[in-house]
């Protein structure tokens, strides 16, 4: 595709980089253009965490485009590995679409102090964070250019003192955008989760979200498809409502292990819409639990 400059045509490519170049902050962190400028090391922009802070495990939950339950699948991680005795945690990065306060039925505002944020503790002790918690009005719309998001998300992970914190999942908002490029480049992610869905699309979308991943040096543990399925409360029947899996093909494509095939589940759902995502039963994602716990992020000599 050309582009017409001063009366010569000129590659559509070559003029997006030279608009980059032209409007540049120099602020890498905050930007998800291609330019030559970028640094390339992505341990350049990795922010320390509250010097309070306690935190081991940091696991991404990420998805290619929204609306594949995503959020879900991140509070049902907590909750599971929670019950195993582990103290969870979750950072919520989707500034625009907080839906994790709702999930865990919190009204609490967060509070704080000059030595930093302490996030909300659900009644099972799971510590969250989330742009919601912060707000008047749980309503509001954060109506906010990227870079604004992306500093707000680096916050959470600067800001709030994550105390003693086992495994610490961040629900980050869909796309390859700033504000996953934020939290790639800012927060040492030891590994992520791709969540996807059974459409043909989704191949194309996934490969997106594992080549970002590549780029940025992060492991990526395994991929969750929900909405995989559904099964008629009368007969069992297995009814898969989006046609054939292929999440078996991408993963293999890219080796990666399926960690778990969630099925349509009207009771999980009735447990987040009311607030209890804490009493609810996803067993289906019991082997995303395991890979989390025996997972360990490799060595940069591997």
């Amino acid at each position: 595709m050309l582009e017409r400059k001063c009366g010569h045509a000129v590659p559509f490519k070559k003029r997006m980089v030279e608009m980059s170049e032209e409007n540049c902050t120099h602020d890498c962190s905050s930007c998800g253009e291609d330019c030559p400028s970028r640094k390339t090391n992505p341990e350049d922009f990795l922010e320390k965490p509250n010097s309070m802070s306690k935190i081991g495990k940091v696991i991404g939950v990420v998805s290619g485009k929204g609306g594949v339950g995503k959020s879900m699948v991140t509070s049902m991680l907590a909750v599971l590995l929670s019950r195993r005795g582990s103290h969870t945690a979750v950072l919520d990065a989707d500034v625009t679409g907080p839906s994790i306060p709702k999930a865990f039925g919190l009204k609490q505002k967060a509070m704080g102090s000059e030595l930093g944020l302490l996030p909300v503790r659900t009644s099972t002790g799971i510590d969250v964070m989330s742009a919601n918690l912060l707000l008047d009005d749980e309503t509001a719309p954060v109506i906010w250019r990227g870079p604004m998001i992306a500093n707000m998300v680096k916050q959470f992970w600067t800001d709030v003192i994550w105390n003693d914190v086992d495994y610490l999942f961040v629900d980050m908002p869909p796309g390859t955008g700033d504000v996953p490029l934020t939290v790639f480049q800012s927060i040492p992610l030891d590994g992520i989760l791709i969540v996807t869905s059974p459409q043909e699309l989704v191949s194309m979308i996934v490969a997106k979200a594992v080549n970002m991943a590549k780029m940025m040096n992060v492991p990526i543990i395994g991929i969750i498809e929900n909405m995989s399925y559904v099964k008629c409360p009368d007969c069992g029947k297995v009814i898969q409502v989006f046609g054939e899996s292929h999440v078996d093909e991408i993963a293999a494509k890219f080796g990666l292990k399926v960690l778990g095939k969630c099925p349509f589940d009207p009771d999980l759902a009735k447990n987040f819409d009311v607030g209890l995502a804490e009493l609810a039963n996803a067993a289906y994602l019991d082997p995303a639990a395991d890979a989390v716990e025996q997972f360990e992020k490799p060595s940069k000599s591997e």
